[in-house]
């Protein structure tokens, strides 16, 4: 079975490409889940992340938006002191404003799912890399969307960062060509595009 080197041969690795990566995402619970974990992930490897990601649904109540968004200092002093997330306090303080702008996006727009595949056009993005060096860091669409967050309040949103955030939820299949996934996706995501 051929998949995407990046993934090597770590269970929770290849088990996260095969099952998650890259699938359309129209649920706003992983929105907010895959959103605030790409924010943690910056600058380290994401595979610590996936090690920390219990954790971190744990100390982040469950990826809930609206109980992260009023945490307070108690629970900022709480996180800094635990040992199964990464105690970077402005990321920490990042994920809690985070959550607020996106239950604002959530009130503007109805759903962040609607909001966010817009920039889209409602369906995914194929781009069929046939080697990893044939695939980007950033794109102009990842440069526009890291620029609107900023507008509405993100924090750690730069283009690399949401460029990443769009390959894993699937607003953009790199996959590479030669991967089951690609093929798999390519013929579910005709079927499971958004309504916009």
């Amino acid at each position: 079975m051929n998949r995407c080197p990046w993934c090597g041969t770590d269970p929770l690795y290849v088990r996260y490409h095969d099952e998650e990566w890259g699938s359309p995402l129209h649920d706003e619970d992983k929105h907010f889940e895959f959103l605030l974990l790409e924010t943690q992930q910056a600058g380290l490897s994401w595979i610590t992340i996936l090690r920390k990601r219990e954790a971190y649904r744990e100390a982040f109540a469950g990826f809930d938006p609206g109980k992260v968004a009023r945490f307070g200092q108690a629970q900022v002093e709480k996180l800094m002191g635990n040992p199964g997330i990464i105690k970077n306090r402005r990321k920490i303080e990042a994920s809690i404003s985070n959550a607020k702008a996106f239950l604002a996006i959530q009130e503007e727009a109805g759903s962040f799912d609607r909001w966010i595949w817009n920039f889209a056009g409602g369906h995914p993005l194929v781009n069929a890399p046939q080697t990893l060096a044939d695939i980007p860091a950033t794109s102009p669409l990842s440069d526009s969307l890291a620029k609107e967050l900023k507008r509405r309040g993100f924090s750690f949103v730069g283009s690399t960062t949401i460029y990443a955030h769009l390959q894993a939820i699937g607003v953009v299949n790199d996959h590479l060509a030669s991967c089951f996934r690609f093929s798999e996706l390519a013929t579910t995501s005709a079927t499971a595009s958004p309504t916009l």
